[in-house]
């Protein structure tokens, strides 16, 4: 059966242009759970009564999902949040019932430029405890820009995470150093036995991935062993992505996007052998910054759809891939006008979802929806 699902899997890749439709549905319920001072840049829910919420410009919160209340988290580090950069993504340890640790993604200020950095520290009441930078990317750049950022778990002891180009094209395709890559490391950091790169002395052994742009939405689908990503394009050329290890993702070389300045297409085309194909591209762009599959009784017909909140065309973007490559691509809270930038669902079915103006919103189905 696993099989079965990877060929379907690599199907929709190999189909990635097929033709597509768009519908808009504004008809969820949305209940507003709390506001920040700042951009929720991540939510990991603890359960379904309280989430860690990092919020960009450098702070973080415990958040009652009921009442709204926030405690601020102490214990974080120096963070660099000019431009792009600041405290990016948390997520929970798989065995966080164990022992509480925390995942956190944030921008390390050094002397060559900010770097994408992974980091853990366990959650002791309301203080961060024993912080450790896990990975400190070699990702320098005088821009401040294209961090990537997000973090998930495999079911088999590892952690990924995304990292932007960092504004340097070339970088994505230059192994020697992480930026523009998918990075996967065991839970304590060191680099897996398996990785693909593993045995090669010229090139960054904690890449999974590469020729990334800059992916900001990750992942990992336990049902069907797969992990998936979604990536801003420049002017077009978004993308969702099926990821294989030791795969290169194009950028620059291969793009459905444009330069920002005029209509000049970027690199060689759209494809070219050797690189894979995305599963989904949008054109227009729509800036996706977080992703995930849903899974859930809340929505069943969504299941095994994925859903991306969008901060250029401001919505919530759910697409439907079929094993042809079709796919249908239904757009919900366009009504709401706001930069969606994180998403978590918890047990039940129920999204939440993190907005530029600092809102925290709970999602759930209106009564005499029909869901596309």
């Amino acid at each position: 059966m696993k099989n079965w699902i990877l060929f379907l899997a690599s199907l929709m890749v190999l189909n990635a242009n097929a033709s597509n439709a768009v519908i808009v549905d504004d008809s969820l319920n949305i209940k507003q759970v709390t506001q920040f001072d700042g951009t929720p840049w991540g939510i990991a829910l603890l359960n379904d009564q309280e989430a860690i919420v990092t919020i960009q410009k450098g702070d973080a919160y415990r958040v009652n999902l009921t009442s709204g209340e926030k405690q601020p988290l102490t214990g974080l580090p120096n963070i660099d949040s000019k431009g792009q950069g600041g405290l990016l993504d948390v997520a929970k340890s798989p065995e966080f019932d164990k022992q509480a640790w925390l995942y956190f993604t944030y921008v390390k200020p050094s002397a060559e430029g900010s770097r994408t950095t992974l980091a853990r520290a366990l959650l002791v009441n309301n203080d961060l405890t024993q912080w450790e930078d896990l990975l400190v990317t070699e990702s320098a750049s005088p821009y401040t820009k294209h961090y990537g950022g997000r973090i998930v778990f495999d079911d088999k002891g590892h952690v990924f995470f995304s990292i932007g180009d960092r504004g340097v094209r070339e970088n994505a395709q230059d192994l020697t150093n992480h930026a523009g890559s998918i990075i996967r490391l065991s839970l304590n950091g060191q680099v897996p036995a398996d990785n693909p790169f593993v045995s090669h002395a010229n090139i960054k052994n904690e890449i999974w991935s590469y020729g990334h742009r800059n992916p900001q939405g990750l992942f990992y689908d336990q049902n069907t062993q797969t992990l998936w990503s979604n990536e801003h394009g420049p002017k077009g050329g978004d993308e969702i992505n099926l990821i294989r290890p030791a795969a290169n993702y194009g950028w620059p070389i291969v793009s459905y996007g444009k330069e920002y300045s005029g209509a000049a297409s970027i690199g060689e085309g759209t494809t070219k052998d050797g690189i894979d194909n995305p599963a989904k591209v949008f054109i227009p762009s729509i800036a996706p910054s977080s992703l995930l599959r849903y899974q859930g009784m809340l929505f069943s017909n969504w299941n095994g759809d994925f859903l991306s909140t969008a901060l250029a065309l401001r919505h919530l973007n759910k697409v439907k891939i079929a094993t042809d490559g079709k796919t249908t691509e239904t757009r919900y809270l366009e009504n709401l006008a706001e930069r969606l930038r994180s998403i978590a669902q918890d047990s039940k079915g129920a999204l939440y979802i993190g907005t530029d103006s600092g809102k925290l919103l709970k999602i759930t189905l209106a009564v005499q929806t029909s869901l596309q």
